[in-house]
């Protein structure tokens, strides 16, 4: 693609962000496990990683770079930053993109915790049908934001399975 539309642009930053966001996780999960955590569904990390991936591909690859965006739908999309980020701050040094799970550690019920269970699956969910269709990109918002259902819907299994014994 020779050219860098706004939803190239778009792709460009959110992996940006996404990789910086990596970046804290792996200090975090390494804390986490040299405190004597353990983590739960190590295969199925791949699967989420590469989903993700694929998500942020679709919309640079296949939004054409000569898209209009919508002004109420972007600003939707970055009010919904903020409540990611009020979930990562909530959870701090036990935010990981993957689960970990540490005995002593407290079952967080803070911050958006008081008002949805898994806080953070459905800023993730919302916000992948969402910034396809920031850029009139529907059916790909369809169609990737089913995929990253499925695979968030799977994750929580697990996550939930492992603090089963904790709650």
């Amino acid at each position: 693609m020779s050219q860098l539309g706004p939803a190239q642009i778009a792709a460009i930053l959110l992996l940006l962000q996404r990789g910086l966001e990596e970046f804290y996780s792996q200090r975090n999960t390494a804390r986490l496990i040299a405190d004597g955590g353990h983590e739960e569904g190590r295969d199925f990390y791949p699967v989420v990683a590469i989903a993700h991936l694929a998500w942020i591909a679709s919309i640079y690859l296949l939004v054409p770079a000569d898209a209009g965006f919508s002004t109420p739908l972007l600003v939707a999309y970055l009010l919904l930053q903020v409540v990611r980020y009020w979930v990562i701050g909530t959870l701090g040094r036990y935010w990981t993109h993957r689960i970990i799970t540490l005995e002593k550690a407290p079952i967080v019920r803070a911050g958006p915790y008081r008002f949805v269970h898994h806080p953070n699956y459905w800023v993730t969910i919302i916000e992948t049908f969402l910034l396809p269709a920031v850029f009139g990109a529907y059916a790909l918002a369809v169609i990737m934001g089913a995929i990253w259902t499925a695979v968030i819907a799977y994750k929580i299994k697990l996550e939930d399975k492992a603090l089963a014994a904790r709650k």
